[in-house]
């Protein structure tokens, strides 16, 4: 087995690899980014082919408030919504903010964004190396195989960067979990975020499937959020789900509110304006809904009940439970906060820092994801650094 070493090894070539990678060339140390995958960034570029949202365009504090683990705050604050933006236009990439203050490259894919900062990368002093698949531990040295053969590296400090268990075909695959538990490291066990959920339909549902549902607010719990989904094959897809994805991973029961800008009485005075002999189909289409709002209302609350506007103030959704962890745009679950150093060091690794969806941290779409990403890792990346800098020969 050849063994070579290097000052800095960051681990996995995603937004936070790269992040890190670029944080420590800035700092001026050599720096190997090893990338499982014939390529970089893939979940970034899968992410980027729908219109890859950056981040939010909103105040720090509500911005921060999105995430369930406070310990990330300053991290958004060193690199949050406004710096992601100026990261962006520094890469030759524009930026514009949507309605919802969604913040796109003007470009809209991942792509021009990914290759701009790879050339950068490259000039300064950054070696990529493709299809170097971590295997775990040699030793102290990080075990690897490659094309050329095995390899194991010995570097002075390592950021690792390999992304949570959602979308493993991309390279997000936990295996380095059980390497990182025989270390010591306590990581906690991943859960599907950001997913849809399940539902048994019957075979009338078959021609709503691809339809959303627009301006209803999803109940789920205490948690209210206006938003939309859509009926697939399988069950509930969509922004609107994605929000309260969390709360019904916890046990919170679904519910759907069809009219948020009316009151039951309202829509209750609407209805006695009806003929007597309408059917529920047609009085729930003189309501202004839509056939797959309909079909759906049809679906779960048959035969409807007498008091119909209590029942479209929150009409339950009988859903199966999440869709697979593989499936999930995102993870819950990762390294513990209690494991890792406000610098992001691994508490039982020292000179090996983490970053990225391995961090147990979860947050909703919006641009949440890929700002956390991009944080953690400058945030590793610049403590990675530092602890280079402490050695007797800088590293």
């Amino acid at each position: 087995m050849n063994r070579q070493a290097h000052s800095a090894l960051v681990i996995g070539a995603g937004p936070a690899g790269l992040m890190a990678a670029e944080a420590l060339a800035d700092a001026g140390h050599a720096v190997t980014v090893a990338e499982a995958k014939p390529s970089p960034a893939r979940k970034l570029l899968m992410a980027g082919k729908s219109g890859l949202n950056v981040t939010k365009a909103e105040p720090l504090p509500a911005f921060a408030a999105q995430y369930d683990a406070a310990w990330l705050a300053p991290m958004l604050a060193a690199f949050g919504p406004d710096q992601v933006q100026d990261f962006c236009r520094a890469l030759g990439q524009p930026v514009f903010t949507g309605s919802s203050g969604r913040v796109f490259p003007t470009a809209m894919k991942g792509s021009p964004l990914l290759r701009a900062w790879l050339a950068r990368l490259a000039a300064k002093g950054v070696t990529l190396h493709t299809r170097w698949r971590w295997t775990g531990f040699t030793g102290t040295a990080f075990a690897f195989d490659t094309p050329e053969g095995p390899r194991a590296l010995s570097p002075t400090t390592t950021v690792l960067a390999l992304g949570g268990a959602s979308w493993p075909r991309l390279g997000s695959d936990a295996a380095w979990v059980p390497w990182l538990r025989a270390k010591g490291v306590e990581v906690a066990p991943f859960q599907p975020a950001n997913m849809g959920f399940l539902m048994d339909w019957s075979p009338h549902m078959a021609k709503h499937f691809g339809q959303p549902i627009k301006g209803a607010t999803l109940i789920a719990g205490a948690q209210r959020e206006r938003g939309e989904f859509v009926l697939s094959a399988r069950g509930l897809e969509g922004g609107g789900i994605y929000t309260v994805s969390r709360a019904l991973r916890l046990g919170a029961p679904l519910a759907l509110d069809l009219f948020p800008d009316q009151t039951a009485a309202q829509l209750h005075a609407r209805l006695t304006r009806h003929k007597p002999g309408d059917s529920a189909a047609n009085r729930l289409r003189k309501l202004g809904l839509p056939p797959a709002a309909v079909a759906l209302v049809m679906e779960v609350a048959r035969p409807l009940p007498a008091d119909l506007a209590r029942l479209l103030k929150h009409l339950p959704l009988p859903h199966t439970g999440p869709r697979p962890l593989e499936e999930a745009i995102s993870s819950a679950g990762g390294i513990t906060h209690d494991s890792l150093t406000e610098d992001l060091e691994l508490r039982a690794l020292p000179g090996v820092f983490a970053a990225g969806e391995m961090l147990d941290w979860e947050a909703p779409t919006g641009g949440y994801l890929l700002t956390a990403a991009w944080a953690t890792g400058l945030w590793a990346g610049r403590a990675a650094a530092r602890h280079l800098e402490k050695m007797p020969d800088g590293g």
